[in-house]
């Protein structure tokens, strides 16, 4: 009986392949809801492994029923898979050509039906298959792919994803679909035994739930990459590789250090190589947004080896007027690295990256998920990078450690990484203020991480008096330590730009003159690329690290996503971060802001028109893409006054650099700024009139006064009993200030 209905069952699965011996049968009777979200997961996975699914499939998704979803998947699947009433697995090939390419990976699909609805996780193995990764004695280092197997059948690797939107669990539907990946060591013809499991005691019996394949490998060219900078010395460029399919090479499902997988590119030195599939591909060669991106289709031939050389192009070039960027936060481990984010990557792969953006000043910091390995890279001293002009330093920031809920905290230039009597990060204070005043006592730059998260508001009008909820990890007890004077600047660029610039603004009316600095929180706000915010730092003379992070405290700088540059900025001839950033005046009059300015946008496209839709608290945050007014290539450029903006003209954003002037009229002691909003805004210059402090707005001091109050009710909970008299002695002489300040200000109602 048992006989006949497993035959049955086969019939039933099987029997509908008689057109074509591989075609995997329309599973009937399949509730369509649960699948066309199953299949826009898979459909999402496979262009997040660079293997996208072709538009016209992806079309044929669309509204589809559940036989259509069926139609459009299983041609790419490598393999069906049917689960039995006993759970029992059975495997046999679909459709897909068996086709790998050599030091390359392949995606395909299986496809699951799954009759005893299990959901335990589904498994591939291979005899054929040896470890992706070896040991390291180095804990800081990365894992790496081993070298050949010295058994030479052991040529290949399989694997089935399982990160998100993929899950290893499947879900007990009828049917759904896996994705699988599969790696080639060699080239040419290469047979492999899949087998296919749910569990222990799944495997069906005779053999079933083994897949045996030939594999046509292609082999790789090995293409070098010449890449030289605009003076015609070699460098180092980010370079993304796609085919006709759009599917990106190297694999990024599977890459290792020093390419990430969570990267659409990769970067090499000039005369690194790649090793790429004969045909056709479309390259993206960039070095940062102050670069032009080449764009060429090359053709690697059937052939040992081949070349392609590149010859960069700038549109703007800060670094030549003494304008140097940065970027303050970015992480070796945690979020995005590898398959154990407590190790991360070493400093090699970091300055890679920091090169191949050409951020001239790199500061990676360590943090609580990482702490304890990657600490051993952090020794006070700054790292030269082999291109000149480019340093990289470890710091730290203050993320997962027991003040983080008040606010994550980037600290710079250190001496010393551990605070003072502690071996453990649990010993740490649990609120921010003393951690600012330790790292400023050793003479470090310190401020906020990620400054708008808890700082949301209903209103994107900048400034606005909602007062937030302050209950998260950005810049919440900022308005407390900057009463203290312990704060040296609050992060801009890696939050929507509303919550970062109303809680700045606001303290800057109050008279406070804490700077803004630029940071991409790479890779876990932002993991595309490093520097996708920055500050740019004016020196007198080559760089240097100390002089750069002294830049930012003096505010001797202008921030942004690099696309448009406020360079220059001064006001009555008074130049930002000289001098303290002040202009004194005797009696109200009218100043000139001044500024040097370039932007550069492309022809809007349906990709920009998408970012230019998107609401200000999706990603990107800052981009120039948003300034962008209506079809033309203008962007606005605004001076901002006690935060109000009091001028504004447009620019063609052309890659030209062009003088901007305008004069303004300044009535009181004032802060001013100049932005294109929101991709560049520049640090303020501080007009103070007849001697008298900056009180800008009585509703900026009693909005701060109210966020004193928020933040403690949020936070207090967590700051330990020992300690919480002090921090509410703290919070109450910073409610004092903005008291005495509101009483002092002009009254704006």
């Amino acid at each position: 009986m048992m006989r006949r209905w497993l035959l049955a069952g086969l019939v039933a699965y099987f029997g509908q392949a008689a057109a074509a011996a591989d075609d995997l049968p329309i599973v009937g009777g399949v509730d369509r809801q649960p699948l066309a979200a199953q299949a826009a997961r898979v459909v999402e996975a496979l262009a997040a492994l660079g293997a996208p699914l072709p538009a016209a499939d992806r079309a044929a998704l669309v509204g589809a029923d559940a036989d259509a979803i069926q139609r459009a998947l299983d041609p790419h699947c490598l393999a069906g898979v049917v689960i039995n009433a006993e759970a029992r697995v059975e495997a046999r090939r679909g459709p897909a050509p068996p086709r790998l390419a050599q030091q390359g990976w392949s995606v395909y699909l299986v496809k699951v039906h799954n009759l005893a609805g299990v959901t335990a996780p589904l498994v591939v193995t291979s005899p054929n298959s040896a470890p992706v990764f070896a040991p390291s004695t180095n804990a800081a280092e990365p894992k790496r792919l081993v070298e050949p197997s010295a058994v030479a059948d052991r040529w290949l690797e399989v694997g089935l994803p399982a990160r998100p939107p993929l899950r290893a669990e499947l879900s007990g539907l009828a049917v759904e679909y896996r994705v699988i990946q599969l790696y080639s060591r060699d080239a040419g013809p290469r047979e492999a035994r899949l087998t296919f499991s749910a569990g222990r005691g799944t495997q069906d019996l005779g053999s079933r739930s083994d897949l045996d394949v030939l594999f046509t490998c292609a082999k790789s060219v090995s293409v070098a990459l010449e890449v030289l900078d605009v003076d015609h010395t070699p460098t180092t460029a980010s370079f993304t590789f796609r085919d006709a399919r759009d599917r990106l090479y190297p694999h990024p499902g599977r890459r290792l250090a020093p390419d990430f997988y969570f990267q659409e590119q990769v970067y090499r030195r000039s005369g690194e190589t790649i090793d790429l599939p004969p045909g056709e591909y479309e390259v993206v060669v960039a070095r940062g947004p102050e670069y032009r991106p080449i764009r060429r289709r090359v053709t690697v031939p059937d052939a040992p080896a081949h070349r392609e050389s590149f010859q960069l192009e700038r549109w703007v070039d800060p670094a030549a007027r003494g304008w140097y960027s940065g970027d303050h936060h970015v992480h070796a481990a945690g979020c995005g690295h590898y398959e154990s984010p407590t190790e991360g990557v070493g400093p090699a792969d970091m300055a890679r990256n920091l090169l191949g953006e050409d951020v001239k000043v790199g500061c990676v910091l360590t943090w609580g998920p990482c702490w304890y390995t990657q600490k051993r890279n952090f020794d006070g001293k700054v790292i030269p990078l082999e291109k000149p002009g480019h340093l990289m330093r470890y710091d730290v920031e203050v993320s997962g450690f027991p003040s983080s809920h008040a606010g994550h905290l980037c600290l710079l230039r250190l001496k010393e990484d551990d605070y003072p009597g502690t071996t453990r990060i649990e010993q740490w204070p649990s609120w921010d203020l003393p951690v600012l005043r330790w790292g400023r006592a050793q003479g470090g730059i310190v401020g906020f991480s990620h400054s708008g998260w808890g700082l949301a508001t209903a209103s994107v009008d900048i400034p606005n008096y909602e007062v937030p909820p302050y209950d998260g990890i950005g810049a919440n007890e900022f308005v407390v330590d900057v009463a203290h004077d312990a704060v040296d600047f609050l992060s801009l660029v890696d939050t929507p730009a509303p919550w970062e610039m109303n809680m700045w603004y606001h303290t800057l009316s109050a008279g406070y003159r804490a700077r803004g600095s630029g940071e991409t929180d790479f890779p876990c706000i932002y993991g595309e690329r490093v520097g996708i915010g920055r500050s740019y730092v004016q020196l007198d003379g080559p760089l240097d690290f100390d002089r750069w992070a002294a830049g930012i405290k003096a505010g001797r700088s202008y921030v942004g996503d690099g696309k448009s540059h406020l360079m220059d900025f001064a006001v009555g001839g008074t130049k930002v971060g000289v001098d303290g950033s002040e202009l004194r005046l005797d009696a109200p009059g009218t100043v000139r802001i001044t500024a040097d300015v370039a932007a550069m946008l492309g022809e809007p496209t349906d990709r920009t028109r998408a970012v230019r839709a998107r609401p200000v608290f999706e990603k990107p945050y800052w981009d120039l893409e948003r300034a962008r007014i209506g079809e033309t290539r203008r962007v606005p450029i605004e001076v901002v006054v006690n935060g109000l903006v009091v001028a504004r003209r447009e620019v063609e954003a052309d890659g030209l650099t062009r003088p901007f002037a305008v004069d303004v009229p300044i009535a009181r002691s004032s802060w001013v700024a100049l932005r294109i909003h929101p991709s560049s805004h520049t640090n303020p210059v501080f007009v103070v009139v007849g001697g008298a402090p900056i009180r800008a707005s009585r509703r900026s001091a009693e909005w701060c006064l109210a966020g004193v109050e928020r933040c403690w009710t949020q936070k207090m909970p967590q700051i330990r009993e020992a300690e919480r008299a002090e921090a509410r002695r703290a919070y109450d002489l910073a409610a004092g200030a903005y008291r005495r300040i509101a009483a002092e200000s002009f009254d704006d109602r």
